[in-house]
């Protein structure tokens, strides 16, 4: 028989006990939000949340970063992580997400080591276990803690928790860092992330839950749940003339709907 929801809770508690103090890597998701609770709960003062701040990040998901520690009496430390500066992350090779998180994670160790925390703690769970994550391997290599995955939680579990917890976050849509939407190959840079942030603010503004708008060179792909397929078509004209004025020539609509990673389908990931 399965571990109930609290006694995983219990488990998550007590390992974070078990740390000491802990630099949580911060960025406002279901996830983030979740072990940041939990670990303020297991460790009162000894956490701080730090997030990244860069072009592939929104302002909207930082600004709401902020205003959550602020709420918690949580010390928040922004660093500056540009990815596009990264050697080799422009061309976004299929290690893009690798060479993201390693540059990441050994800024936020040395903001962890400055500020007197003993580990540096994440937020990826049982769910990431199954699709292509080369950031794991980053992880790994840093000996970056995951709780989440310690636990055994899923991204429904997490859900389920931060609902009983009181948590905003516990129905926010999920979120992949910007760069995510691209083909594998195709050069990222500011003014492309740009035009995907701004239509996926469009699409969240006309009341979209969960959605992506994938990149192919000068075509947008919209994902979005099956069951808003009808409301893309009810708002087709606003989206067109919007996203052509943020520089897209055509805009589509992917009719297997919303999907993690669906830009790893056409890759071999058991070659890289």
């Amino acid at each position: 028989m399965g571990k109930t929801l609290q006694e995983k809770y219990s488990i998550l508690q007590e390992y974070l006990r078990g740390l000491g103090s802990v630099a949580v890597a911060y960025s406002s998701g279901v996830d983030s939000t979740f072990l940041l609770r939990a670990a303020r709960e297991a460790l009162g003062d000894k956490v701080i949340a730090v997030t990244a701040k860069s072009c592939s990040f929104p302002k909207r998901e930082l600004d709401e970063a902020a205003a959550y520690c602020k709420t918690e009496g949580i010390r928040h430390i922004v660093v500056e992580s540009e990815e596009l500066e990264i050697e080799g992350f422009r061309s976004n090779p299929v290690n893009r997400c690798y060479l993201c998180k390693h540059e990441l994670f050994e800024k936020i160790l040395k903001i962890a080591e400055e500020n007197g925390m003993a580990y540096v703690v994440e937020g990826s769970n049982m769910d990431d276990n199954g699709d292509y994550r080369p950031g794991l391997k980053a992880i790994a290599e840093l000996a970056i803690k995951s709780p989440l995955r310690y636990a055994g939680l899923s991204k429904e579990e997490i859900r389920a928790l931060s609902k009983e917890l009181g948590l905003p976050t516990w129905d926010k849509q999920s979120f992949a860092c910007l760069a995510s939407r691209f083909v594998y190959g195709e050069t990222i840079n500011e003014q492309k992330l740009g035009m995907v942030d701004r239509a996926e603010q469009l699409l969240l503004d006309l009341g979209f839950h969960q959605l992506r708008v994938r990149i192919h060179g000068n075509i947008a792909r919209i994902e979005v749940l099956p069951d808003e397929f009808e409301k893309i078509l009810e708002h087709r004209d606003i989206i067109v003339k919007q996203f052509k004025n943020y520089g897209f020539s055509y805009v589509t609509m992917d009719l297997m709907g919303y999907r993690t990673g669906s830009m790893n389908e056409v890759i071999d990931t058991t070659a890289v």
